[in-house]
């Protein structure tokens, strides 16, 4: 299965407590692209200028990712400059240069056009819409926002809503985009805008997966919410990339399966949290680019071990191992 993804492909000037590094290769559709591809096939739409050298695209074709949906433009590339200090839960943003994302109109080359998934990554909504409109028969489309669009871009951004199978935002987005405080009402408020799921990431502390009647076709029931950990790790680096690296790994394995169940969505969680958490390890995509598949899978295992409890049979045990 092939994924197609739409976004960003940037620089990053990115200084945290461990550090400074200078243009960076990054963006959403970088970090997503690169977390997927140790799942399933992907391509790449996006615009970069003439600072985007063989060096930087081969960071990708390496994975074997498909870059032939990638503009080239006079001028330079997208490039946002930003600092983390204390426990780097937000970034703060020191410059952001557009330069030739500023124009960037998505074109869908013939070759993608038989592409099976689709993630429309943190853009213009109106863009999102196009290329959604462009790719009718895709199995399955995921996307992803943020607050600008979600305060100043109600509108546009509620036509797009209503074309996603799977949405994924953070606790602070859901709450605005519904106008709820609590997350559970904020998730049943996002879904009645449109999608079918809802992935709500909460950073260092794990996502959460809620669904409506339409999740699941054929399925005897609505799927139930569902959480998954974060990895407790020792040390972050970097964490520009993370949730692009999570949307990576979570869409990627669900391309990779037969069929989509509550069962593989949940599985889903467990493998964007372990491409989020090597994303943190190192500036930028570097880790990325040099974690193996046994380590994905090592790191799974673990995520799965830190989350589960084996309950004894006997009720009468339960109650008395609870008492103990």
């Amino acid at each position: 299965m092939s994924i197609l993804v739409v976004g960003s492909v940037a620089f990053d000037t990115i200084e945290t407590p461990h550090g400074r590094r200078e243009r960076c290769l990054g963006g959403a559709a970088t970090h997503f692209a690169l977390a997927a591809s140790y799942f399933t096939d992907v391509r790449v739409i996006g615009v970069v200028g003439e600072d985007f050298l063989p060096e930087h695209e081969a960071v990708l074709t390496n994975r074997g990712i498909d870059t032939r949906g990638i503009e080239r433009a006079p001028g330079l590339s997208f490039h946002w400059t930003g600092a983390y200090g204390g426990a780097m839960n937000e970034a703060k943003t020191l410059g952001t240069d557009l330069n030739v994302f500023a124009t960037f109109s998505p074109k869908i080359p013939d070759a993608y056009k038989d592409s099976e998934f689709l993630f429309l990554a943190n853009i213009d909504p109106v863009l999102q819409a196009q290329v959604r409109s462009q790719m009718p028969d895709v199995k399955l489309v995921c996307g992803d926002t943020m607050n600008y669009w979600i305060a100043d871009h109600a509108a546009n951004l509620a036509v797009v809503l209503k074309m996603l199978d799977v949405l994924l935002i953070n606790d602070t987005e859901a709450r605005m985009l519904s106008g709820e405080t609590n997350i559970v009402r904020a998730a049943a408020g996002v879904l009645a805008l449109g999608p079918k799921a809802l992935v709500i990431k909460h950073g260092e502390y794990g996502a959460t997966s809620f669904f409506c009647d339409r999740s699941f076709p054929g399925a005897d029931s609505v799927a139930k919410p569902f959480r998954a950990p974060a990895l407790p790790l020792a040390e972050v680096v970097d964490p520009t990339g993370a949730g692009d690296s999570f949307a990576g790994g979570f869409y990627g394995y669900l391309a990779s399966q037969p069929k989509l169940t509550p069962e593989v969505f949940r599985r889903a969680l467990f493998y964007g949290g372990v491409m989020g958490s090597f994303a943190v390890e190192r500036f930028g995509t570097e880790r990325l680019q040099s974690v193996t598949r046994e380590e994905i899978e090592e790191r799974f295992n673990l995520f799965v071990e830190i989350s589960h409890l084996d309950l004894v049979s006997n009720g009468a045990g339960n109650a008395a191992d609870a008492g103990a």
